[in-house]
């Protein structure tokens, strides 16, 4: 059904509910912040530095049979030598690949090559898996103790092996108990340390993140939370927004008014229904 001419604004601006949810992310969270460098232009690199151009290539001699085969079986041999076993200060080593050799904090910079690394976009949801398992305080930084701890407990000490890990971490944002921790441990990874509380700009990037593309109210809840008044949530709203995802079906006809849920939750479900009173107002004057 066509909207009229005098409800045409208000039918677009809530029918055309495709947020681009990206879009939303502050960024700090483009690494999980994880924020990312500056970038170096190569043009005025050059500038600076003349020198710096590959050299011509020369034409190569063609090798020998004899050389052929002994680079094989150098090649076959260190694929043999490759270890397997975890090793700390293998670990250790990779760690200070994205920090100075003194430091025990790998930051914004350092992560945006970790992510290239290991092949994974720095705003991708596994990224939030993986600081869970690092028990990360920090969104953004990964301390030599949490990196330590967390990728023993993976097992990993190069990119290879994190790299295997990936459809792992995948797999426990897909477990329902595992999700529910990791998406509790969220909150406390991305609010500002002195805040009890998450500022409304994060708590809704953190939202498209974890609920985004698994709860079919999210793009109604996102636009209530645009329009509302609130500029924080605290840790309760939080974990209950989950609950409420879980429990109530996206026709509301299971919602209790009578329970327990926070007041920002019925206040969501009073402004959604009134949105679909409009709309089913706006197609019957439509339709006559």
């Amino acid at each position: 059904m066509g909207c009229s001419n005098r409800h045409n604004n208000h039918c677009h601006n809530i029918k055309t509910l495709d947020l681009n949810l990206n879009s939303s992310l502050p960024s700090r969270f483009n690494t999980l912040n994880i924020g990312r460098g500056a970038r170096s232009d190569p043009a005025q690199d050059l500038l600076q530095n003349p020198f710096n151009i590959m050299p011509s290539r020369r034409r190569r001699r063609e090798p020998s049979n004899d050389e052929v085969g002994a680079k094989k079986s150098r090649s076959h041999l260190q694929k043999r030598e490759i270890p397997t076993e975890f090793s700390k200060k293998r670990c250790l080593i990779w760690f200070h690949e994205y920090t100075g050799p003194n430091e025990d904090t790998l930051g914004p910079e350092g992560m945006e090559k970790f992510c290239e690394d290991i092949g994974v976009e720095p705003e991708n949801i596994v990224m939030l898996a993986l600081a869970y398992k690092l028990d990360a305080k920090n969104m953004g930084f990964f301390t030599k103790e949490e990196w330590m701890k967390g990728m023993t407990e993976l097992q990993c000490d190069t990119i290879e092996k994190l790299q295997n890990r990936l459809e792992y971490l995948r797999a426990l944002l897909n477990d329902p108990p595992t999700f529910k921790n990791v998406y509790r441990f969220a909150f406390d990874f991305a609010r500002d340390k002195d805040q009890r509380s998450m500022d409304m700009d994060t708590a809704k990037a953190m939202l498209s993140l974890v609920l985004g593309k698994n709860w079919p109210l999210f793009t109604y809840f996102h636009q209530f939370l645009e329009q509302s008044k609130l500029k924080v949530i605290n840790k309760d709203q939080w974990c209950n927004i989950l609950e409420f995802s879980r429990a109530i079906q996206p026709d509301l006809e299971n919602y209790d008014e009578d329970g327990a849920w926070p007041v920002m939750l019925d206040e969501f479900v009073e402004w959604l229904k009134e949105q679909r009173r409009t709309i089913g107002n706006i197609e019957m004057r439509s339709a006559t």
